[in-house]
């Protein structure tokens, strides 16, 4: 395939009009600031030819319930690439750590398992607390890496579709 093509013109050479949906799973906790990877992402990953009705959402309670839905999810081979959104705060018990090497460690199983590209933005960081300054940073924080999970799975899925067309 001629590099020299736009996304574009790739994605739609791939799909054919009939490639795999993509997932998006959500946590709930702090909605309102996660909210913002999710839009971000549904706007960005239209550079790769996806509109938002090729996106389905889900959601789940929490961060930790994240990977077992991207198992069944990436099982149902319904899926060219899920993505994960959530946010994992440091309430000043273990549990933070635990939480967090449980959700990044159980998608990156996901994916080795299933063949499924898996992608993260699940964020864990350190002494989040719910003042002004914080809730702003992370709100902002999660648009950038919505656009930035958005470009990795777009390029990710139209790469792995273009090696299963030659």
């Amino acid at each position: 395939m001629n590099k020299s093509l736009s996304i574009e013109e790739q994605a739609a050479f791939v799909s054919g009009g009939n490639r795999k949906r993509i997932a998006f799973i959500q946590a709930c906790w702090h909605r309102d600031i996660v909210d913002q990877c999710k839009n971000s992402f549904l706007n960005v990953i239209k550079e790769f030819g996806y509109d938002a009705d090729d996106i389905d959402l889900y959601e789940v309670p929490g961060a930790f319930e994240i990977p077992l839905h991207a198992k069944r999810l990436a099982q149902s081979d319904r899926y060219a690439g899920i993505v994960a959104a959530g946010l994992v705060v440091d309430g000043g018990i273990y549990r933070h750590e635990f939480v967090a090497q449980a959700v990044i460690s159980g998608l990156m199983q996901v994916q080795l398992e299933t063949g499924t590209p898996v992608f993260s933005a699940v964020l864990t960081p350190h002494h989040f607390h719910h003042g002004e300054e914080h809730v702003k940073f992370f709100t902002g924080h999660f648009v950038v890496k919505g656009a930035e999970v958005a470009r990795a799975c777009g390029n990710t899925v139209l790469q792995l579709a273009l090696l299963e067309t030659h």
